[in-house]
Parts: structure tokens; sequence; C-alpha cells
């Protein structure tokens, strides 16, 4: 149970979306990055009292987007040990919306919402990195809410990303659903800031089914969405197949697609601040993964094939 400070604090975050259901998908999305990035949630690192502010809001989120979990909650608690030898809970949230046409397989749709935390006195706010993401995941949440998907889809808030994709290995570990009735993991990880306008699609390199599919967004999106991250053609650093949740799916076999941008200034910085985003960039990548995923779930017979 949250403490009553924990309580109040929650309480005045959200005093802003008094009425979030007469909101289109995405237009909330500006609101959940200020929320999930605010000094009260002192970088939302695994295990600590900001990490479970946070989860409260996401929970808080998916009770008014009209979310139901899988089983009897949302939580899905996992245990691991970091390299100092400190056990740590982290606790994923899993939703499931159902689809109106199900043929037995799946899309995931996956976004971490912890951050590094507290550094020498200074709060690592992870705006870009991953409170975007995680906004992303909700304004898609809602858009299959208002038009529902074909198959069914989860929406997972993974946790301990930043310590080695914790949350992402718990969840294929033990899944909710069988692995191979997972047609695609959708990820999300740094939507909101890029200098050039860019929004990185990766996975098609070596998944080539995937790629007229985000041919077909990118002609249609309303940022500048490109292609590639995914292969060594120029160089390992340069290749992002590993370097999100989204890796613990493919390590795995199953099919993936990654959206985030470049690494930026503020990477990993104290000055990942929700006043540093772009928002016309931010509201456009948005629709951009609202649209995408859309395409995959009319499309998901395409990936399997």
């Amino acid at each position: 149970m949250r403490s009553t400070f924990a309580a109040a604090v929650l309480a005045t975050l959200v005093s802003g979306l008094a009425a979030p259901v007469l909101a289109a998908p995405g237009d909330l999305a500006l609101d959940d990055v200020k929320v999930l990035s605010a000094d009260a949630m002192q970088g939302r690192a695994p295990g600590t009292p900001g990490s479970q502010l946070a989860r409260t809001y996401i929970l808080e989120r998916f009770k008014l987007i009209g979310l139901s979990p899988i089983g009897e909650g949302f939580e899905r608690p996992f245990g691991y040990t970091r390299k100092d030898g400190t056990p740590i809970t982290g606790v994923n949230l899993v939703a499931r919306i159902k689809g109106t046409a199900p043929d037995g397989k799946a899309l995931v749709v996956t976004a971490h919402y912890d951050h590094v935390g507290v550094k020498n006195g200074q709060i690592y706010n992870g705006a870009d990195d991953n409170a975007s993401g995680v906004a992303g995941l909700l304004a898609v949440a809602e858009a299959f809410k208002a038009a529902p998907p074909r198959h069914d889809v989860l929406i997972v808030a993974l946790d301990a990303e930043e310590g080695g994709l914790r949350g992402a290995k718990a969840f294929v570990a033990e899944p909710p659903i069988p692995l191979s009735a997972i047609g695609l993991n959708v990820n999300f990880d740094m939507l909101s800031k890029n200098a050039k306008g860019e929004l990185y699609a990766a996975g098609a390199g070596p998944q080539p089914a995937l790629k007229p599919i985000l041919d077909a967004v990118a002609k249609a999106a309303p940022v500048k969405l490109k292609l590639g991250h995914d292969t060594d053609a120029d160089g390992k650093e340069n290749n992002w197949t590993s370097q999100s949740d989204h890796g613990a799916f493919a390590d795995k076999g199953v099919p993936w697609v990654y959206f985030g941008v470049e690494d930026h200034p503020e990477y990993h910085q104290p000055t990942d601040d929700f006043e540093t985003i772009p928002q016309p960039f931010f509201r456009a990548s948005v629709a951009t993964v609202i649209l995408a995923t859309r395409a995959f779930d009319e499309r998901l017979a395409e990936v399997a094939r």
C-alpha cells in the first residue's frame, strides 16, 4: 500500500487529468511525460519509492483507459540481484486488449518505465528515457480501446531495463501467453528528442517481412521515420538489436520492431527533463507509433509468413 505522502503527491500530479476519458488517443502524452519525469518520481529506479509512485500513476492510467489484466491483477513482480549484490524486486505491469478477430497471434507492445534514479544528489528524471516511451505505450492503448484491434494486444510497462533488460527477461521467462503466440513485440524507448526530426524503426534489416509495412507507415507518418540501426553494417555500437527490451524477445526468436531516437546530449544526464522535449516532434512521434502499431495489427499475418 502506498504511503499517505505518496498518495498526496500522486493526487497533485494527476489533478490535471480529471477527464482523460474525453481525450483523443495521444492527447495526454505530454502530461504523461511531465508526470513520470517529475522530481517526485526520483528517477524511477527499481525498488525505490519513486518507482512505486511511477507504477501507481501508470496503473491509474490503465484504469482510466479501461484496460483489463490477464489473471488477477496487472502487477507481475520479479526478483534479481544488482552487480553490487543488492537484491531488488522489480514489477512489470501487464494489460490485455482483446481482439475482434483473434487468430492465435498477439501483439506485445512494450516500454520500460524505470530510469537510473538519483546519483550524487542529482535526479535523473529520464523524460526521454523513457517517460516518452511509456507515454507512447499509453497512447497506443488509448487508440486500441477507441477502435479495437483485430488481434489480442498486450500493453506492457516493463521495469529494470536500465540494469540489463531485467523486466523483459522476466517477462519472456514466464510469459502470460505462450511465446509462440506472440506475433510481434513492438518496443518504444526514447521517442521525444532528435535535432534532425528523425525517429528510427529498427528491425527490418534482419526481418525483411517488416520492411513493406514500415515503408508504408513511413510514407504516411507525420514524423521523418527512418529504417536502420539493426545490423552491424555501421559497427556493432550502431546495432540496436540488444540495446533495449526488444532484445530479450529477439533472444527467444520472437519477431520484434523497435522505435526510438538516436542518442542526444541529454541521454543519461540529469538534464533529461520535460522542459527539454521538443513538443511538436514528440507529438508527431506518438502519432507515428500509433499508426505503426495499428498497421502491424492489421498485417500481422505478413510478419508470421
